[in-house]
């Protein structure tokens, strides 16, 4: 129709098959993968575009009006989603480089406090640019102290699973379809339903799980820590097959991207690229007091659990006339018979390794 167009690279900074090993093959191990993406020099973001008055030009067009709700697709929403646009993410990008940057290696971790970007749903819906991200925290890092500089680096690396997971996909699709391993595909799961419905409706009994699970239903985000934790619990304590979380988390993240998705899975579950093999396995109790030391974070989503004591409140269990009383569920399954269970099951495919 007579109107031109440019391609530009956008939603990574190297794409599939730009960061490849000595023998020209995709790697399958993020470390050697991070080496080389950090070893090539990173384009800096492109200009804007001069200002023109393009509505003689597109007015051959005629737009779709826009639906006022996902209402209106089918598709009716029960979280509260965070402001969309260029404007919220450039915001969110000012504020996070202005200081929480420099904390990020450690604040990451601890989901009652607020030290993550914020910027995946962004990114995953296309309204920032990565190459603008790495340009301010290229700025950051300059301006960093010395003990600040190892967080800008942890923040970069997180930026780099991203790609490493999109290039993964891309070079490995059967990821797919079942495991980046292929021999786990033989893995004998549990077909339990009472147990994934417990999961997904975060009533597993087991307060940093449950606290998660609550989240990520009422407002589309989790935490990355939290993350592993109810993966790993659900292939590692459930053994349930991890694509059923897979698709879960699909079904309600805001940032919901396939490969980052698959490839979180995946690690946690075992199947995946992850240099570790299958078992690493967490202890969702040892991890709460780990990571949510005072229980802020369960008691937000679980107020049940109240009245608790910081040292109860991620095992209430331990005082079960209190927990009969708050009407919080009790466990589903016990974590230290579960784990050696799920050895098992992945020694009758492997073998049996050194654990």
């Amino acid at each position: 129709m007579g109107v031109g167009f440019e391609l530009f690279k956008d939603a990574v900074v190297w794409e599939e098959v730009e960061v490849l090993n000595l023998s020209g093959k995709p790697y399958t191990v993020f470390t050697p993968y991070s080496k080389a993406w950090k070893a090539k020099t990173i384009p800096a973001p492109r200009p804007k575009f001069p200002a023109r008055n393009l509505k003689s030009e597109i007015s051959v067009f005629k737009s779709d009006a826009l639906p006022k709700s996902p209402d209106e697709c089918g598709y009716p929403l029960t979280q509260t989603i965070p402001p969309g646009g260029e404007r919220a993410a450039l915001e969110l990008l000012r504020k996070f480089m202005a200081a929480p940057v420099y904390e990020y290696g450690t604040a990451r971790n601890f989901p009652a406090v607020d030290g993550g970007s914020n910027l995946s749903p962004h990114l995953r819906a296309g309204t920032i640019g990565i190459r603008t991200i790495l340009a301010e925290l290229a700025k950051a890092r300059e301006k960093a102290a010395p003990a600040q500089k190892p967080s800008c680096e942890v923040f970069l690396n997180e930026l780099i699973w991203r790609e490493f997971y999109a290039q993964v996909l891309h070079n490995f699709p059967h990821v797919t379809r079942g495991a980046f391993r292929p021999e786990y595909d033989a893995l004998k799961w549990s077909d339990n339903q009472e147990h994934f419905a417990a999961w997904c409706e975060g009533k597993t009994g087991y307060p940093i799980v449950d606290a998660a699970m609550r989240c990520l239903n009422a407002t589309g985000t989790m935490h990355n820590r939290l993350r592993m934790i109810v993966a790993m619990f659900l292939t590692k304590d459930l053994m349930v097959n991890w694509q059923l979380g897979e698709r879960y988390f699909m079904r309600q993240l805001v940032d919901g991207d396939m490969a980052a998705n698959n490839g979180g899975w995946q690690w946690s579950a075992g199947t995946g690229t992850d240099a570790a093999p299958y078992f690493r396995i967490f202890n969702p109790v040892s991890q709460a007091e780990k990571f949510d030391a005072e229980g802020k974070f369960v008691r937000h989503w679980i107020p049940e659990l109240k009245d608790f004591s910081d040292d109860l409140v991620h095992q209430p269990w331990e005082n079960p006339l209190l927990l009969s009383r708050s009407k919080y569920c009790p466990r589903i399954v016990l974590h230290e018979e579960q784990r050696d269970l799920c050895l098992a099951m992945f020694k009758a495919v492997k073998g049996d390794l050194k654990t």
